[in-house]
């Protein structure tokens, strides 16, 4: 599109005129996790976390790949146990290894970030971690686990600087 379409397009106001994105598959909030290699997406993670974080006058999350990986190993075990494991216990090996002002949100049976993200928020426990202050950076897994009623297990770790 011209500069000059683009221009009258917005002095028009005419919101069809925009060129759009071609649309892929299902937007990373809903993709399902229930299934074998799935994943959750820990950038769109970030978007909504550091969204909603700013709407209550707070900063935003940068995905920190070391807390991703202890998020990771959270889940799995989770999974392999079929069992969720204690935010208690993995918040005091945080703080005994130095990670300042640590906050755990651990889960099962979401199968969607979206169902997560509204689940945590509904969750007055779990939403104090998601407005945690001086929250900074976080990681965040999910892992798979076919034979469990929960099928999936989520871990979500935050941190301050």
């Amino acid at each position: 599109m011209t500069k000059a379409a683009l221009l009258a397009c917005l002095a028009l106001g005419l919101s069809s005129c925009a060129e759009k994105p071609p649309v892929t598959g299902v937007a990373p909030f809903y993709r399902q996790l229930d299934r074998q290699g799935a994943a959750v997406d820990a950038n769109a993670a970030a978007e909504i976390l550091s969204a909603y974080r700013r709407n209550h006058g707070l900063g935003p999350l940068a995905v920190d790949p070391a807390l991703t990986a202890l998020a990771q190993a959270s889940a799995s075990s989770a999974a392999r146990a079929d069992k969720p494991a204690s935010a208690d216990a993995l918040k005091a090996r945080l703080t005994a290894a130095g990670v300042k002002s640590p906050g755990i949100n651990l889960s099962a049976g979401y199968r969607t970030l979206a169902e997560a993200f509204s689940g945590w928020r509904e969750s007055p426990q779990h939403n104090r971690v998601l407005l945690q202050n001086p929250a900074t950076r976080f990681g965040i897994a999910t892992a798979y686990a076919p034979g469990s009623k929960y099928k999936v297990y989520w871990a979500l770790v935050v941190a301050g600087p």
